[in-house]
C-alpha cells in the first residue's frame, strides 16, 4: 500500500480534507453551494500567503529583541540565551502539538508561537555568532537567512513550473527519509543523556557535512510537499481558517531549514 502522507508533521493529506464539511462561499465568485448550513469562506493561495508574510514579521520582531540581548550578555561576559531557548522551545513545542490537533485555533495560536519561534531562533542564532562560541561565526546568520530564502525561492519556482512533479512516489520517498531522519535525531536526544552521541553525523569532518547537506535536501523536498498540499486544500474548499494552520506549517519547514542551515555552516567553519 503507498504512503501518500506529507511529512510535515503538522500537515497530512486529511488535514484539509477532515476540514472541508459543509457549504461554502468562494469570495472570488460570491457564490455559494446549496445545502442547509450557512455558508463559509474558501481559503485562497493569496490569503495563506498573506498570513505567512505576518508570521514571518512576528518572527523578525522577537528575533530582533532576543539577538539584542543574547548578544549584549554576551559582549558583558554573560550567556543569557538559555531561558530564551527553553520559553521559545517548550513554548513552540507545546503551542504547535494545540494546533495539529485543532486546527480551527491556527488564527489565533499561530502568532503566538512565531513570537515563540523567534525567541528561540535569536538566542540560537545570537550564540552561533557571538563570541562564545569557539572564536565566533561571524556574518553565518546573515548567510543561513539568506540561504534559506534562497532554498525557499528554489523550490516554489520548481514547484510552480512543475519541474519537479509531487506525485504519491514523491511523497513517499520524502516520508520515508523523513522518518529516518526523526530517529536518528531521536536517537542522539536520548544517547546525550548517557553522554555519548551517534558517531560523526554532528562533526565538521566529510560524513557530519554530507549529513547536514542530506537533511536540508530532504528538508528542501518537503517543502514541495508543503506547497502541494496547500493547493490541494485550497481545491478541496478548505475554510478560510486554514489559511493561518497553512502558513503555520509552511513556518515550521522553513525555520527546520534555516536551523540545519545554522549547523552546515558551523561545520564548514570548523
Amino acid at each position: 500500500m503507498a504512503i501518500t502522507t506529507t511529512r510535515n508533521p503538522v500537515l497530512r493529506d486529511d488535514t484539509y480534507s477532515s476540514q472541508a464539511q459543509g457549504p461554502f462561499l468562494d469570495t472570488r465568485s460570491g457564490s455559494g453551494l446549496p445545502g442547509d448550513t450557512p455558508p463559509r469562506t474558501m481559503m485562497s493561495i493569496r490569503g495563506v500567503i498573506g498570513k505567512a508574510a505576518i508570521l514571518l514579521l512576528l518572527v523578525a520582531f522577537s528575533f530582533g529583541y532576543t539577538w539584542d540581548r543574547v548578544m549584549e550578555a554576551a559582549e558583558n561576559g554573560g550567556a543569557g540565551g538559555g531561558s530564551f531557548i527553553l520559553i521559545g522551545g517548550i513554548g513552540g513545542f507545546i503551542v504547535s502539538l494545540i494546533i495539529s490537533f485543532k486546527p480551527k485555533l491556527a488564527p489565533f495560536l499561530a502568532p503566538p508561537f512565531a513570537l515563540l519561534e523567534g525567541l528561540l531562533l535569536g538566542a540560537i542564532s545570537a550564540y552561533y555568532e557571538s563570541a562564545s562560541v569557539a572564536g565566533g561565526y561571524d556574518g553565518i546568520v546573515f548567510q543561513a537567512a539568506l540561504a534559506t530564502i534562497g532554498v525557499f525561492t528554489a523550490m516554489l519556482l520548481l514547484y510552480r513550473t512543475r519541474i519537479i512533479k509531487v506525485t504519491a512516489r514523491f511523497r513517499a520517498i520524502v516520508g520515508v527519509a523523513m522518518l529516518g531522519i526523526v530517529i536518528t535525531y531521536g536517537l542522539t536526544f536520548i544517547l546525550s543523556f548517557f553522554g555519548t552521541t551517534v558517531p560523526f553525523i554532528h562533526g565538521s569532518g566529510p560524513i557530519g557535512i554530507g549529513f547536514s547537506l542530506l537533511v536540508i535536501g530532504i528538508a528542501s523536498m518537503m517543502l514541495l510537499s508543503d506547497f502541494d498540499m496547500v493547493e490541494r486544500g485550497v481545491a478541496t474548499g478548505a475554510p478560510k481558517y486554514m489559511e493561518w494552520y497553512s502558513a503555520f506549517a509552511l513556518l515550521v519547514t522553513v525555520v527546520w531549514i534555516y536551523l540545519e542551515m545554522l549547523r552546515l555552516l558551523s561545520k564548514l567553519r570548523r
